[in-house]
């Protein structure tokens, strides 16, 4: 008969640095409109062994599995127009497709003029103190760090977890997992937020850790996309921009939306398979240059017969 696993699941929560992770995984994606629950639970969790008393453990997302830190982009400081907008739509997206099993914690973002040493491009070994000072913006995310180790550190202590998984690569978070595991039984796991495979974690954060996973695969994110549309009053929607090639896609909005008649016709066709392109689904095919050629090319036929039947 086989042995019954006697070890309980591990309660286990997710403390995510947002800023790391877009930075780290997202930036220059089409994976922005990421669903964090979905990431953990079916992609990254499952490819993690932890053991106790030699026998493999099964980890329990909480009711409350995702703590999200953050801060809100400044509209004086973003690199594009609808950065504010788009990041504000994510965040409704998040709170309305998990309800209450992710949590959004904010910090800030602060901005002001800070006097900087210059680097001196003729002599690149020249002291700091030697160097022409500037006045330059300096943007810095507040309260992020701090809030993601106090909370991590406080239910680990008050009985709340069992595991705490934290997605990081700063050495800021290094001193609460120092705490934890001194304090507590806590299984502490550790996820870089990289993509590539070769990047170290930093060994300030890694010696603190039961397990570490040091990236986080494309292909993962790929599969961890929340809907394009989020139901409610007030549809929550992917903005344009955070798609692979946002240029391709206009083009096909464009030629599409008179003959379907709306955004949202278009969105619907370009999602589901098409027969007169091999069975594959426009939307994936204009995230390249060729891909679209096909979807414009079919469009730009079928229009043309159109026209050549009502003539």
């Amino acid at each position: 008969m086989a042995e019954v696993n006697s070890v309980k699941p591990l309660r286990t929560r997710v403390y995510i640095d947002g800023f790391n992770l877009y930075y780290g995984c997202l930036k220059g994606s089409p994976y922005k409109w990421l669903d964090l629950l979905s990431l953990f639970e079916k992609q990254i969790l499952p490819s993690i062994l932890v053991k106790k008393d030699n026998q493999p453990c099964q980890m329990e997302l909480l009711p409350l599995a995702i703590k999200f830190f953050t801060a809100k982009i400044l509209e004086n400081a973003a690199k594009a127009s609808d950065s504010v907008s788009s990041q504000a739509r994510y965040h409704t997206a998040l709170r309305r497709y998990h309800k209450e099993r992710i949590e959004i914690v904010e910090g800030y973002y602060s901005l002001s003029q800070s006097k900087v040493k210059v680097v001196d491009l003729d002599n690149h070994d020249k002291l700091p103190r030697d160097c022409q000072e500037i006045t330059a913006w300096k943007m810095e995310e507040k309260q992020s760090d701090v809030n993601l180790a106090l909370q991590a550190y406080h239910d680990a202590t008050t009985n709340q977890v069992d595991q705490i998984v934290i997605v990081t690569n700063d050495t800021d978070i290094a001193p609460a997992l120092k705490l934890i595991r001194l304090h507590t039984s806590v299984t502490v796991g550790l996820v870089v937020p990289a993509v590539n495979k070769n990047r170290k974690p930093n060994t300030g954060l890694s010696e603190h850790a039961h397990w570490v996973r040091s990236h986080i695969l494309p292909d993962e994110l790929a599969k961890s996309q929340l809907p394009r549309v989020i139901p409610g009053n007030v549809p929550t929607i992917k903005p344009d921009s955070w798609y692979a090639r946002p240029d391709l896609l206009e083009r096909v909005l464009q030629l599409a939306q008179p003959i379907l008649g709306s955004r949202g016709s278009v969105f619907k066709w370009m999602e589901e398979p098409n027969t007169y392109i091999d069975n594959q689904v426009p939307i994936e095919l204009i995230d390249t240059d060729a891909g679209a050629a096909r979807v414009v090319a079919y469009i730009e036929a079928y229009i043309a017969n159109e026209r050549s039947t009502n003539s």
